[in-house]
């Protein structure tokens, strides 16, 4: 670090008199004001309202926008005049003034910088870049290019974004290249034209390669690149994932636009960044090597999370509720059934004729029910189904004539006032309403009395649309009270919006990480209807999404780490955890399996194949066996807080334990082989561990057992009411004071002391520190839950009995050591930092660190 930086980094925590003494008695007093000056004279460069933004390894210099920006104070008067809620625009401020932030100063001679934004689906990316782009034109960024995907219908959507937004706020100031209805065509005027320190130019382009041929062409003249050595230049880059990256067009395209813009700011936008963090850092590409920032979660979102639930993340404690385990929104749809929805891969297209099976009828009429419900509650906002099956435009189409037919039926019922059918309604409305209840929400939930006069207008008032890159019955929400069953692939998967979204279909194949989670146009707002929104898919396809949504949490931990730590994307990459049947992305680029330990780790067993009479035997006899030994060679306590302890048991008998234990395969991160590896690595090491152990068998709370023979009692443990027929999921096994019965902890200390806490209790134990835990839980076959509807449902029991066929052993594992320390491969991917270089802030600023040394 330079001195210079030194000096301005002081000044800001302490005030520049301090600095200056600090300085004074190594320095020169002609070299002690000239670092004064340039200091004062940054400082002046921060806009007025505070302090500057402290960002994560780069330059502080933005503080936010001031009392005379225009754009931005347009666009914020714009937002409300619309009505937000004040904590809606604060968020909207403060998450794009961190974007602007860690960008680069303006005033620098040039600088190539390259960030990424991650969102979520369907989540308000678009209004954070329109608020990032007008902060920037007030800082006098003078072109900006947006990258909109490679569709035309989202093009379209954001140019209306952002002529509304932007442009249509500040007509005299805002230059336009392309509109709704035209993408960029070339000027008959060069492009030293149109640049001008008065105005700012906007361009929303598509991801084409003709496109962008052409905006290359028209910049790059001998007056064009003149104009642009002046002209600071943004590009948002929006869908960051998809055609940017790894591609043979595109691609080489983008990084040509770059290299022409002396002063560029590349700043790429998704939510699903996994392409995007394993580019080649090394090369020069398109790697986020400035910095990666999380966008806040907004209040009302409904994503992955609150959907599908979550498994528990390393670092989370296992008390109390752990983590979310979703609303009861998923419904499923049999495996067997889906050859009966699209062809196989290969089987034609042409002439296939979708079965409308039971759970389609049953979704579509939903549909029709929630939404006659948004309009008894005086809501009249769009409202859409989404079916997507396939991504063949044949098997789309084959789809309008069996939808009519239903409609054609189901208004004939209607209109018929026969009891039978209203019944048929009247029973559906119940079942659904009651499985996600409108008082989880705020809401008073409507009776069927009052949905059913609004059921035949919405039936007759419904389209079938089939949306794909060939049809030109497109979904168009420019009218008011659109209702429509829209049935597409591609286009609808990524980018664009489905407005009032209530019900999915979605029985899509996919094998990708991005792909799956672009698909789910079903996260976002679901503002009034809240308890109305339905999946229909299959039982693998919940169990993906679940999934996802744990790599999501842990992916923006690492993340944050960034903030945490002071850190950029050159020091540390971005982990992604892995999946033994879906691929992560399909553009590795240059992912590497990453190198992480076990050290300081409390991991335990959730999922347990609880009707297999042969696993359950093998596991039990594996703990019986090794409680047997552990006895025989160890040290027994009798009873230590819940728990009989022994300690002082050989690392062989571990070793033969975890080889023998079986352990589900939907939890690859308790792994007993490549536990056993990191265990013989420890013992090999240049500081020796793990050669003794303690084993604690928990005494629970049910009925009296034996296990290796020592006298305990059942652990009860009931399971999710999840619909996996074939895996029991408990969720929560071993608590976190249970990492601590070695440690001669009353109960209530270790509760106290967070998991951190426990972590560095046990690394200063002069016995622990190198000793391993293994906790065991008997736990009792049937374990009938104790509070059914705890969390978020009330209605539907969101557990339910085990019902194993034999006692179950559950284990819980925990190391000693530095969680930071890097061991061994596991299972989580990124790319090879080891020859990247950290841009040199000093070099950044023309500062001559060897002159001031």
């Amino acid at each position: 670090m330079g001195l210079y930086t030194v000096f301005a980094d002081w000044a800001r925590r302490n005030g520049i008199e301090a600095a200056v003494l600090s300085f004074s008695e190594s320095l020169s007093e002609d070299r002690v004001e000239e670092f004064r000056a340039q200091f004062e004279a940054d400082k002046a460069k921060v806009q007025a309202g505070g302090p500057p933004i402290i960002t994560a390894g780069s330059e502080d210099w933005y503080s936010g926008p001031g009392e005379s920006d225009r754009y931005w104070l347009a666009l914020r008067d714009r937002f409300e005049a619309e009505g937000w809620p004040a904590g809606r625009i604060s968020s909207v401020d403060h998450s794009s003034s961190t974007v602007v932030a860690h960008t680069p100063r303006p005033d620098r001679a040039k600088w190539d910088s390259k960030g990424l934004v991650v969102g979520y689906v369907q989540s308000g990316k678009t209004t954070n870049f329109t608020a990032v782009v007008a902060k920037m034109a007030d800082v006098q960024y003078r072109l900006v290019i947006v990258l909109s995907g490679i569709h035309n219908g989202l093009r379209r959507q954001t140019q209306v974004r952002l002529d509304q937004y932007l442009k249509d706020l500040n007509p005299d100031r805002w230059v336009t290249l392309t509109e709704e209805s035209r993408d960029f065509v070339k000027p008959s005027h060069d492009a030293s034209a149109a640049l001008s320190p008065e105005k700012t130019v906007l361009a929303v382009v598509k991801k084409n390669a003709a496109v962008l041929t052409k905006l290359i062409k028209w910049f790059d003249t001998p007056n064009g690149r003149k104009a642009l050595e002046s002209a600071p230049v943004l590009i948002v880059d929006d869908e960051a994932d998809q055609a940017s990256v790894a591609t043979g067009r595109i691609n080489p395209l983008i990084r040509r636009l770059l290299s022409l813009m002396p002063k560029c700011t590349y700043v790429g936008y998704t939510a699903t960044p996994f392409a995007n963090v394993f580019v080649d850092p090394a090369q020069d590409d398109l790697y986020p090597k400035s910095f990666i920032l999380n966008l806040p979660r907004p209040d009302g979102y409904f994503g992955p999370e609150k959907i599908f639930g979550r498994d528990a993340v390393e670092w989370e404690s296992g008390d109390e509720q752990g983590p979310p385990d979703g609303y009861d929104m998923v419904r499923l749809v049999d495996e067997e059934d889906v050859p009966l929805l699209r062809p196989g891969s290969k089987e034609p297209a042409d002439g296939f004729a979708p079965t409308m099976i039971d759970e389609l009828v049953k979704a579509v009429h939903w549909f029709w029910l929630s939404t006659a419900a948004r309009r008894a509650r005086g809501d009249d906002g769009h409202s859409t189904m989404l079916i997507h099956t396939s991504v063949k435009i044949a098997v789309h189409e084959s789809y309008r004539a069996p939808l009519e037919v239903l409609r054609r039926k189901a208004r004939a019922g209607l209109a018929s006032g026969r009891p039978d059918v209203i019944d048929r309604w009247r029973n559906l409305w119940a079942a659904e309403s009651e499985r996600v209840p409108a008082e989880d929400f705020g809401r008073e939930q409507n009776s069927f009395d009052e949905v059913l006069p609004h059921l035949a207008d919405v039936i007759a008032s419904t389209r079938v649309v089939l949306d794909n890159y060939r049809s030109q019955d497109r979904l168009d929400y420019s009218e008011p009270s659109v209702v429509a069953i829209a049935v597409g692939g591609n286009t609808l998967s990524r980018g664009l919006t489905l407005e009032g979204l209530v019900v999915s279909f979605f029985v899509r194949g996919a094998t990708a990480y991005d792909t799956l989670l672009q698909m789910g146009r079903w996260f976002g707002y679901r503002t009034g209807f809240e308890d109305l929104p339905r999946i229909w898919m299959t039982p693998s396809l919940a169990a993906a999404f679940r999934h996802l949504a744990t790599v999501e949490h842990e992916m923006r931990d690492d993340i944050d780490r960034y903030q945490r730590e002071n850190l950029t994307p050159t020091q540390v990459a971005v982990r992604i955890r892995t999946h033994p049947a879906l691929r992560i992305t399909a553009k590795m680029g240059a992912a590497q399996p990453a190198f992480i330990s076990y050290a300081g780790r409390r991991l335990q067993t959730r999922y347990f194949r609880h009707l297999n009479a042969d696993w359950l035997d093998s596991n039990l006899q594996a703990a019986e066996s090794f409680v047997q030994e552990a006895v025989l060679h160890g040290r027994l306590d009798e009873d230590v807080r819940g728990a009989r302890l022994i300690r002082d048991v050989p690392v062989s008998f571990v070793k033969t334990f975890l080889s023998r234990y079986q352990v589900h395969e939907d939890s690859p991160d308790l792994d007993p082989a490549l536990m056993v590896k990191y265990i013989d690595r420890q013992l090999t090491s240049d500081r020796p561990s793990l050669a003794t152990w303690s084993v604690a068998v928990v005494i629970g709370e049910g009925s009296g057992a034996k296990l290796g023979g020592l006298n305990v009692r059942y652990s009860v443990r009931s399971r999710l009411n999840d619909g996996q027929g074939e895996r029991a999921d408990i969720k929560t096994l071993m608590s976190k004071q249970d990492r601590a019965l070695d440690l001669g902890l009353t109960l209530a200390k270790a509760r106290a002391l967070s998991e951190s806490d426990l972590v560095k209790l046990r690394n200063s134990d002069p016995v622990c520190r190198d000793r391993g835990l293994i906790v065991l839980y008997l736990i009792e076959p049937q374990s009938e839950p104790v509070n059914p509807h705890h969390g978020t449902q009330k209605t539907l029991p969101l557990r339910t009995a085990l019902g194993a066929v034999g006692p179950v052993v559950g284990m819980g594992i925990t190391f000693p050591g530095d969680v930071r320390t890097k061991s061994i491969q596991a299972s989580h991917v990124a790319v090879d930092l080891t020859d990247v270089e950290s841009e040199n802030v000093d070099e950044a600023l023309d500062v001559d660190t060897e002159e001031m040394a």
